[in-house]
């Protein structure tokens, strides 16, 4: 394949927004995984002369970095903010208006807020694509792609998987995208997590409805032997309207090196980071673990969606 071939699921992704992955189908899904997969191969500067405008309203590492990394090494340039502190809405300035404002600076702009549902908003007022880097609990769509590539890339497929998710399935937002773009293969599902954190009811009731193969416990144990994934999550903090129930529930799930004695060999073990105590660092070295592979992998799938999304790929 060459790295501009042209086809209709290319067209279709130029100038588009990407706010969830609910708005994928799997063949759009799998080409996305296809074109970052020719980017790794032979990345060129494919987007000299076009600006990214980061608007993080929210803290963020992996997904800030990422994308002006995979910005620069396409050839293009980025601005942007790291903090709402930084910018007019401290001031009073609306959404609405920053987003207007910063269209006029740049070809494409990702965006991430606390509140849910802002990255739409941004779309309908901006000309130019949006890309939602994470709004509140909700979604996190390039998240989603870069965990998806992780897994055809460390398992050869997705397609016939036991995938475990484990930890805060309530707020996790990359959770919430995941499972959404994993009911589109033939995958079973196995959630762990207190009762308090389980998946939210239309989540569930979303895979009832489409007949996936789940199932829901409290304890790893009970799973652990039958995963060929194991997607790690932090219990967050800064989503709990409780924090006496934080406190009581916050080291429920404490990985280490003895997880991998009641685990498949071949377990991959997965984690959106930042990580806490939910996984020891003893795991770091052991072949199971691609966490930071997976936050690696950000690069690449955020060139593809980039070249996209502007047309260059």
């Amino acid at each position: 394949m060459s790295l501009h071939e042209t086809s209709t699921a290319n067209q279709s992704f130029e100038a588009r927004d990407i706010l969830s992955i609910r708005d994928f189908d799997r063949e759009e899904i799998d080409h996305v995984l296809d074109a970052a997969h020719r980017v790794e191969k032979n990345s060129v500067k494919l987007l000299e002369g076009k600006v990214l405008g980061t608007l993080f309203f929210e803290p963020s590492t992996r997904t800030k970095l990422s994308f002006e990394s995979a910005m620069v090494g396409l050839g293009g340039t980025y601005i942007g903010f790291g903090e709402a502190g930084s910018t007019s809405t401290s001031k009073g300035e609306s959404l609405a208006d920053t987003i207007r404002v910063v269209e006029g600076y740049c070809d494409v702009m990702v965006i991430r807020h606390s509140v849910e549902g802002a990255a739409r908003l941004a779309a309908e007022v901006s000309q130019k694509p949006v890309i939602n880097g994470g709004d509140g609990s909700n979604q996190h769509p390039t998240q989603t792609f870069l965990d998806l590539y992780t897994i055809r890339k460390t398992k050869g497929t997705i397609e016939g998987l036991t995938i475990g998710f484990i930890g805060d399935l309530k707020y996790g937002r990359t959770v919430h995208s995941l499972v959404e773009a994993l009911s589109l293969y033939d995958c079973r599902l196995k959630f762990i997590a207190p009762e308090s954190l389980e998946l939210p009811s239309g989540v569930v009731e979303d895979l009832e409805e489409k007949e996936i193969d789940f199932e829901q416990t409290t304890e790893l144990r009970d799973v652990a032997g039958d995963l060929d994934v194991l997607y790690v999550t932090r219990i967050q903090k800064e989503r709990f309207p409780d924090p006496i129930e934080y406190e009581r529930i916050k080291d429920s799930y404490q990985l280490d090196e003895t997880l991998l004695t009641t685990t498949k060999s071949s377990i991959r073990i997965m984690h959106p980071l930042p990580r806490v105590k939910e996984i020891g660092t003893g795991l770091d070295s052991a072949e199971q673990s691609v966490y930071f592979q997976q936050a690696h992998n950000g690069v690449v799938v955020r060139k593809a969606l980039l070249g996209l999304v502007l047309g260059r790929l």
